[in-house]
């Protein structure tokens, strides 16, 4: 295992952190997070780890979040033909995403970044994803369309649910979030 890079994260419109670390192991990358922060008024503690191939798909996800005295583990699966699974049960909805977005964190806009090679398009170029977007407290899943247009060297628009909702990204060399207001902003690496 390779420690990439280990990033802090802070929350712009509500308290909250993210400790995040990005290993590039011989099977895939390796995304692992632990966000604390306030999610719809309450606390909340999530703890992710996404594992991808080497091609940076989504193989799998591992997720554990609290809030009050409730306790929600979630785990997916990916084929190589990809078709999600948890606890044993085909998620046909999701079926062909290769990304998984988890609402909460901006470590996985790396995923789209990396895998469609982002970084590398022309200033203006846009790509069209859908994610598996795990959303908070419930831990639900659904597919959500996405948007990266690429404004400069390291900046991108990112647009979801049809327009509903736009940010611009500033990335850095690997593809990981260093402003992304309203909602985040690193404070080291």
């Amino acid at each position: 295992m390779s420690l990439a890079a280990t990033v802090l994260w802070r929350r712009l419109d509500v308290v909250g952190t993210e400790f995040f670390q990005l290993s590039l192991d011989a099977d895939g990358p390796r995304l692992e997070g632990g966000i604390i922060a306030v999610h719809e008024d309450a606390p909340i503690l999530i703890d992710y780890e996404v594992g991808c191939t080497r091609a940076w798909r989504t193989r799998h996800v591992a997720l554990t979040a609290v809030t009050g005295d409730t306790k929600r583990r979630l785990e997916l699966r990916v084929d190589e033909r990809a078709r999600w699974w948890a606890d044993k049960k085909e998620l046909g909805a999701l079926a062909g995403c290769l990304d998984v977005d988890v609402s909460l964190t901006p470590s996985t806009n790396t995923l789209p970044l990396r895998r469609l090679g982002l970084l590398d398009l022309a200033v203006g170029e846009t790509r069209d994803v859908t994610a598996a977007w795990i959303r908070f407290p419930q831990l639900t899943v659904e597919p959500l369309p996405q948007r990266y247009t690429r404004l400069a060297d390291r900046r991108f628009r990112y647009e979801s649910g049809g327009g509903a909702f736009t940010a611009e990204l500033e990335v850095d060399d690997l593809g990981l979030v260093v402003s992304y207001p309203p909602l985040w902003e690193r404070v080291t690496t």
